[in-house]
């Protein structure tokens, strides 16, 4: 199989939840990828399952929609944040979509207001032979549309 050279940010889309268009930091030092989300609820529903309800990206998003997105099928993690803290965290697989084909992964959910980008993708998706990183790059599998007169840095 040949390996796609993948940016050190592309643009994603996630067609389980109508997104698309949102960028994504690789970074192959994370295992699991994380998804910016906030306004997290877990909540038990009338036959006793368990139901986590929350708002995925915030309204800087342009496809934000503030409904809240519900999931039944989550689990609960320690994940060791980028500053060497272990977080417990809620984790769900869902669908990315990259270079224009489907791929189902897990990301744990996480407050990422602080951080520059909301998604970020790591080696769970990336190994298996399917990526090269090129940290040089950006945005191989879709061109960011910039707006006019912005700089692209």
């Amino acid at each position: 199989m040949k390996k796609r050279t993948i940016g050190r940010l592309e643009l994603v889309d996630f067609p389980q939840f109508e997104i698309e268009g949102v960028e994504a930091k690789i970074d192959t030092g994370a295992y699991t990828g994380a998804i910016h989300c906030n306004n997290i609820q877990l909540v038990k529903l009338a036959d006793g399952q368990a139901s986590l309800r929350v708002n995925l990206l915030d309204d800087a998003h342009p496809n934000f929609d503030g409904c809240l997105m519900e999931f039944t099928d989550f689990s609960l993690r320690t994940i060791k944040s980028s500053t060497g803290e272990a977080q417990r965290r809620y984790v769900i697989r869902t669908v990315i979509r990259l270079f224009g084909e489907d791929f189902t992964t897990q990301f744990s959910l996480s407050d990422r207001s602080d951080m520059k980008y909301p998604v970020l993708i790591g080696r769970s998706l990336l190994r298996r032979g399917r990526f090269l990183v090129d940290v040089s790059k950006r945005y191989v599998g879709r061109k960011k549309r910039f707006a006019p007169g912005s700089l692209q840095s």
